[in-house]
């Protein structure tokens, strides 16, 4: 146990317990090492000038509410390293260091908050991991202190995500989750361009793709809550033809894996704070950019109708395409032939597969569960759209070609 103000100028190893009371100090100039069976508590200030191993059994706070400060501090590179892992309560980011401060290379995880004052913090994608807990706040991240690398949060609250790549800090906003344990990960990547190489097909309604930055929101299996996602603009970093007319046509776009192509996720545009923000909760993750969008193609509610079919299985326009028609549950979809025969008719369109594929299906349609012939038919959506003014029935018809050949 440790009372008074201690310093330590050369290696410290613990192979037993170790334990910083409250209002006391430990200062050490060299590798902190904890080994074996070392138990590590700090519940005061802990400062480290080099680096922090843990291959101990313990490096954390003692009890259940969440105590301690540690300060990383040197004036060359640190590493947070171990095959245990380290639990803080408070971790204060402040070293000089340009470009990378900081090597995360084992499991590090946060009950309190981490300080980002100075030092970029680079999490090894191989060994480390970087989680912010419940309840657990990001504090001063800038440009000159945040996390490069994937960033995990767990918990039900809404959180900034303090990442950022190649010097610049570009933060993404999850609204909160359901649950406490729901665990969303985030990363932010500038400049990839092999990323952008093999992911350059875009939907119909998109107009420009801003291929120089793009950013990963992802979901552990086990988190069954959606989020509501930001992202931001910053002229350092964005294309200027991407947010030149916000307030017109700036969305975010969504990487699908399956269809290949960038996909639209709506955008609602804060000019003021330079953010982007979906307008009803994700139903799918992975890659996140900014766009803009042909507004001459958008229905009310950011609803988009593809008019092409290819029903030859070979993974492109595969299905009667309505883009984001899975917000609007209370729809109808029907196909009629050329010679008004209804072929399709369907009710919440596009939930858990329900698309038109180009065969007839419905409860009044010919030839049931039979694949139709190439040719044009005729479409008729519609959909409850509800804003402040109350809601309102939106009906859309229009020519559809379908190629089963």
């Amino acid at each position: 146990m440790v009372m008074l103000p201690t310093i330590i100028y050369s290696q410290a190893v613990n192979k037993g317990m170790f334990y910083i009371k409250p209002g006391s100090m430990v200062s050490v100039y060299y590798t902190l090492e904890n080994q074996g069976e070392g138990d590590f508590r700090n519940n005061g200030e802990l400062y480290l000038h080099r680096d922090l191993v843990n291959n101990g059994k313990i490096f954390d706070y003692k009890g259940k509410t969440p105590q301690g400060k540690t300060f990383l501090i040197g004036t060359a590179k640190q590493t947070i390293e171990g095959q245990t892992g380290a639990h803080f309560n408070t971790l204060i980011l402040n070293n000089p260091v340009r470009n990378r401060a900081f090597d995360i290379k084992t499991a590090v995880s946060i009950a309190g908050a981490v300080e980002f004052s100075q030092g970029i913090a680079k999490v090894d994608s191989l060994q480390g991991a970087f989680t912010f807990l419940n309840k657990s706040k990001v504090l001063q991240v800038s440009d000159i202190s945040h996390i490069e690398g994937e960033v995990e949060k767990e918990g039900n609250e809404e959180f900034i995500y303090p990442k950022g790549d190649k010097g610049f800090y570009r933060q993404a906003i999850i609204s909160a989750p359901k649950h406490q344990k729901d665990i969303f990960v985030g990363k932010y990547s500038l400049d990839d361009k092999q990323f952008f190489k093999v992911r350059n097909a875009s939907a119909g309604i998109v107009d420009k793709l801003n291929t120089r930055e793009y950013w990963l929101i992802e979901h552990a299996q086990t988190t069954t809550s959606d989020i509501v996602l930001t992202l931001t603009w910053d002229e350092r970093t964005t294309p200027k033809e991407i947010y030149e007319h916000a307030a017109d046509n700036l969305h975010i776009l969504r990487w699908d894996a399956v269809e290949q192509l960038w996909v639209d996720e709506g955008g609602i545009v804060d000019l003021e704070n330079k953010t982007v923000t979906t307008p009803t909760s994700l139903e799918k993750y992975g890659f996140f950019t900014l766009g803009t969008v042909r507004k001459d193609k958008m229905l009310k509610g950011d609803v988009v109708i593809y008019n092409f079919v290819s029903a030859n299985g070979d993974g492109d326009n595969d299905f009667f395409r309505i883009d984001n028609i899975q917000r609007y549950p209370n729809n109808r979809v029907e196909i009629f032939n050329r010679w008004g025969v209804k072929v399709y008719e369907t009710a919440n369109y596009n939930s858990s597969g329900n698309t038109f594929r180009g065969y007839s299906d419905g409860r009044v349609t010919i030839k049931k569960n039979e694949l139709l012939p190439t040719g044009t038919y005729f479409y008729i959506v519609s959909y409850e759209h509800t804003d402040d003014r109350g809601s309102s029935m939106i009906k859309k018809t229009g020519y559809l070609h379908l190629e089963t050949n």
